[in-house]
């Protein structure tokens, strides 16, 4: 498949080195024994994820860690919020757990305040996936694949996913999603990473610089109301870089329900081609991390846990505004909104989105 990837950035070449892929036994989850996946580009950066949920562990630029993660499988076992997980069958959040398609009803497993959250109480990051590796000369290369039955968490239809992680030489990571179904459903597939290109604990000073005209307003249970504004005027105006913490706790009722950013922005220009839609800079380090998608939509999350809630690497406790999120997706609650696209899936069809991550 001719898949789509941003132009090419120059850099130093190393000839002497060559994208590699290494795996340990990482433990074993009740579906079976867990591999973690070690890939390593030509500069000697890495990307770890593990074939339970598909979940970027680790992100390694010049010594640096770049995400936030745990050391160990058993921690992933227990509760955390989706750190770097593969999220389906939907990500985001389907309101009242149910949604009607050809005129039929289905009630889903809900887990989030009688709403279903990223597929539900065992969505994709639940789950064992099968695995393929692959290295060529620019990208070592993770296939995930895993079947749904009809029914998962009240989904219509058997799903058959695969996601392709590349770790590229550019250092890049680049998403691939695809998804067959035998029936009629819907699916909205994404990556909960939660970044931190710089020194400091927190994110705040970092900038953000976000094409997108309009975001999504929710309620007090962060379904849409069914509509996207525009942002001009308000705190989620990121369309010129902005400090990420200037307008992080404004008097703003949006902001107050979320204790921060917690919110689906509207992409520009959508037509389902690659596009750069964000850029991260961290002043401190010169670090950047430029993101690109086929989707319409972002979900803008800033961590926005108390200090505490949860941990991280080493039992760390992890900081109120310790990462962002970079969600790329279709709409919340599309398929219960009238004003928005239902990201809907036929037989015969293909589902087919890419992501891409680049650190520069």
């Amino acid at each position: 498949m001719n898949r789509p990837r941003p132009n090419a950035t120059s850099k130093p070449v190393n000839s002497s080195l060559m994208p590699t892929i290494t795996s340990t036994a990482w433990g074993e989850s009740p579906a079976g024994k867990v591999s973690l996946f070690e890939l390593t580009n030509d500069q000697g950066n890495t990307l770890s994820l593990t074939n339970y949920g598909g979940i970027v562990t680790s992100i390694v630029m010049q010594g640096k860690e770049m995400v936030i993660g745990f050391d160990n499988l058993e921690s992933y076992l227990g509760e955390h919020p989706y750190y770097g997980a593969l999220v389906g069958r939907y990500g985001n959040r389907i309101g009242g757990s149910q949604f009607s398609l050809d005129g039929k009803t289905f009630m889903l497993e809900p887990n989030n305040n009688g709403n279903q959250l990223h597929g539900g109480p065992r969505g994709f990051n639940d789950h064992l996936w099968g695995v393929d590796t692959a290295t060529t000369a620019e990208a070592a290369i993770v296939t995930l694949s895993h079947i749904s039955p009809d029914g998962d968490q009240g989904f219509p239809g058997e799903l058959r996913v695969s996601c392709r992680y590349e770790w590229t030489n550019d250092n890049e990571l680049r998403l691939y999603y695809e998804a067959r179904t035998n029936k009629p459903t819907i699916v909205n597939l994404t990556n909960h990473t939660y970044f931190n290109i710089g020194n400091e604990e927190n994110i705040l000073q970092q900038t953000l610089h976000l094409k997108a005209d309009r975001f999504t307003p929710v309620n007090d249970e962060m379904i849409p109301f069914g509509e996207n504004l525009s942002v001009r005027g308000t705190p989620f105006d990121f369309t010129t870089a902005k400090e990420i913490g200037r307008d992080i706790m404004a008097d703003h009722p949006q902001i107050a329900l979320a204790n921060g950013y917690d919110h689906n922005f509207e992409l520009n220009d959508y037509d389902g081609s690659l596009k750069e839609f964000a850029l991260v800079t961290d002043p401190a380090s010169g670090r950047k991390l430029r993101c690109f998608t086929t989707e319409p939509g972002v979900q803008i999350f800033t961590a926005n846990f108390a200090a505490g809630q949860f941990k991280g690497r080493g039992g760390t406790d992890l900081p109120t505004y310790g990462a962002i999120c970079l969600e790329t997706q279709h709409f919340p609650d599309s398929p219960n909104q009238a004003n928005f696209k239902t990201p809907r899936l036929d037989p015969g069809q293909v589902y087919s989105t890419t992501t891409v991550y680049r650190f520069e």
